[in-house]
């Protein structure tokens, strides 16, 4: 993560000690192991799927976005620190071990983040998780009303667009919704892994097939470390890579805590807006980089 950080010009942002203390993150995703970068920092765990009470993860993909977000980087002695490493981590297990899931799954988790948001003070929902819209659904599907009712309740809702590029109506749902903020990845021109495929220029594209202008934002997404659920394995490594729109957006979640730590009156339209003014434009077609890469040391401006 350091890498990471040091493209988003976030140095002058640690210096500060602005490190999104207090921000609670609610992450829709496979779950969350304790590894030792996130001890202490989970402060809520809910499994959609199976109703266990315990924190676990039997993907992987739950905790390397939760590192992504909020790792201390305890175990590299800082090196792999996440963006906002004193935020408040709430994981909400809505996809199996195999990294699928359902609508159903998803909808009752932001039922729940709404309905636990103050508990937690979760100011911000991290989705790493689509789906190809269906044909006549679009913003009418049930996952798009879903974001958009926990938008309209006042949360930052952070949401992949997908890996599905380079073609046009690539974005995936709910990152159709013309009111979440959609993240790609800013560096998908070179081959990687993208969850067992080697794929180039994978990041969704706009326009939606509403005709809504996406991705709104693109942050690092290739080959980005971060923590290993399996660590708590014995001999296996504390941190792991992976590829995709999946690790992009938890990068500009992370951002958004930052802010919201030193800005904490700010709305979720006021958050969007103020990506949209600061950041940077990389000369991409706006179908691709959307307003551009998000620039945390601008963004924290006055």
């Amino acid at each position: 993560m350091n890498r990471v950080r040091n493209l988003l010009g976030c140095e002058s942002a640690y210096k500060q000690h602005i490190l999104g203390q207090g921000i609670g993150v609610a992450i829709l995703d496979t779950g969350v192991n304790p590894h030792p970068d996130l001890q202490g920092r989970i402060m809520g765990f809910y499994d959609v799927l199976h109703q266990k009470t315990r924190p676990y993860d039997d993907n992987g993909h739950g905790t390397h976005v939760a590192g992504i977000i909020g790792g201390s980087g305890q175990a590299s002695k800082g090196r792999y620190m996440g963006i906002a490493p004193e935020c408040q981590l709430i994981s909400i297990k809505v996809l199996d071990h195999k990294g699928n899931g359902n609508s159903k799954d998803v909808l009752t988790a932001l039922d729940w983040v709404i309905a636990h948001k103050e508990e937690y003070n979760i100011r911000i929902i991290n989705i790493s998780v689509g789906t190809k819209p269906k044909e006549g659904t679009g913003e009418e599907s049930a996952l798009v009303r879903g974001v958009d009712r926990a938008w309209d309740n006042g949360l930052v809702v952070c949401v992949a667009a997908g890996n599905n590029g380079p073609k046009p109506q690539s974005i995936t749902t709910p990152g159709i919704s013309r009111k979440v903020i959609t993240i790609g990845s800013s560096d998908d021109q070179q081959y990687v892994d993208v969850f067992g495929n080697r794929r180039y220029n994978y990041s969704g594209r706009g326009p939606t097939m509403s005709c809504v202008k996406k991705p709104d934002v693109v942050a690092p997404g290739s080959n980005i470390v971060s923590c290993n659920a399996a660590c708590v394995r014995r001999g296996r490594p504390f941190y792991s890579s992976k590829s995709g729109t999946s690790m992009a957006t938890p990068v500009v979640s992370g951002c958004i805590a930052l802010l919201l730590s030193k800005y904490p009156d700010m709305t979720n339209v006021e958050v969007k807006l103020r990506l949209r003014e600061y950041s940077e434009d990389l000369g991409l077609a706006r179908e691709q980089q959307g307003w551009g890469l998000i620039q945390v040391d601008r963004l924290l401006q006055i």
